[in-house]
């Protein structure tokens, strides 16, 4: 079943891969594993691949620890025997959530939360040796990225397929952008992923949440809303590029660090 399963989902998967020219020879690329369906699924896919497409590329899987967290979690002890399970590379980073700057406690909101992950992830991938990181953002989260940066930031943006970092030193990609989140989740049941392990404390009640509700709404009348936001941001890229490649961004943000 995971077979036919990875089957239907390569086709969207290695779509992306050619679409966007998301890997090439000698890549060596950071998976940012978080431990859900997402990220376990994106990992998967990109060990099938491996040998089965014409460029060699290296995998290193990378979990950011965090001190905000429920008291039960334990993702590092069941990542820990899934990457040793597949045989690949593996990496926990720390990050502290839970305390400002001058060591008072503070509850993380999910904006500061990611800087950090993001940041972390990159240092990682310097220290790792890594041209490439790579994120499981599937095509649910493009959509609702849409619709967040529309009602709250007045901008038609979404996540990008591929977006270079400090002059192009790191690259990040997203090759699940073509792939919806049911047929994530029904690869994931079936593969057998882990589902004990905890999710955000503020999974529920964050603005991404209210968007998929919205999102679910829409759909009800409009079953191709979540394809027409995307189609509508990737025009807008290529209008916004003179020398017309669509889906390839620079970003030369010097606020992580990165020498």
């Amino acid at each position: 079943m995971e077979n036919t399963l990875a089957h239907n989902l390569f086709k969207k998967f290695n779509k992306a891969l050619r679409h966007y020219h998301l890997i090439d020879n000698g890549d060596r690329i950071l998976v940012a594993v978080s431990g859900g369906k997402d990220s376990l699924t994106l990992l998967r896919l990109l060990q099938l691949d491996q040998g089965k497409i014409p460029v060699s590329f290296d995998l290193v899987a990378v979990h950011v620890e965090s001190d905000f967290r429920c008291a039960g979690c334990v993702h590092k002890e069941i990542l820990r025997k899934l990457f040793k399970s597949v045989n690949i590379e593996f990496s926990f980073e720390q990050i502290r959530m839970t305390l400002d700057k001058d060591g008072k406690r503070r509850t993380p909101n999910c904006f500061w939360c990611s800087w950090n992950r993001r940041k972390a992830l990159f240092l990682a991938a310097q220290r790792l040796g890594c041209n490439k990181v790579a994120f499981g953002h599937h095509a649910d989260d493009v959509a609702e990225t849409t619709l967040l940066n529309l009602f709250f930031h007045g901008r038609l943006e979404t996540m990008e397929p591929k977006v270079l970092f400090f002059k192009g030193k790191i690259t990040v990609i997203r090759p699940l952008v073509f792939v919806p989140e049911r047929e994530i989740l029904r690869f994931a049941k079936e593969s057998g992923f882990p589902s004990q392990l905890c999710q955000c404390p503020n999974n529920l009640t964050s603005k991404r949440a209210r968007m998929k509700e919205i999102l679910k709404s829409i759909e009800k009348e409009c079953p191709k809303a979540k394809v027409n936001l995307y189609k509508a941001v990737e025009n807008k890229m290529v209008w916004d590029r003179e020398d017309g490649t669509h889906g390839v961004n620079e970003k030369t943000d010097s606020q992580f660090l990165l020498s």
